[in-house]
C-alpha cells in the first residue's frame, strides 16, 4: 500500500507542474478576463487535450 502512495505522489507531482504551466500559458494568451477564466478551465484539462491528439496522430 505505501508503495503505491509513493507513485501516486510522483504523478500527482507531474500533473501538477503541468497544471501550473498550462495556466501561466493559457492565462498569459488571454487578452480579457473571462478569457483568462476559460484559459484556467482550460488548464484543469489539459490531459484530455493531450491524449486526444496522440490517439489521432496514431490513427
Amino acid at each position: 500500500m505505501s508503495n503505491n502512495i509513493q507513485q501516486n505522489a510522483g504523478s500527482n507531482a507531474i500533473y501538477g507542474l503541468g497544471l501550473i504551466g498550462a495556466a501561466i500559458y493559457y492565462i498569459s494568451a488571454a487578452t480579457s478576463f473571462i478569457g483568462g477564466v476559460i484559459g484556467f478551465l482550460k488548464a484543469l484539462v489539459w490531459p484530455v487535450f493531450l491524449v486526444y491528439e496522440a490517439f489521432k496522430a496514431l490513427n
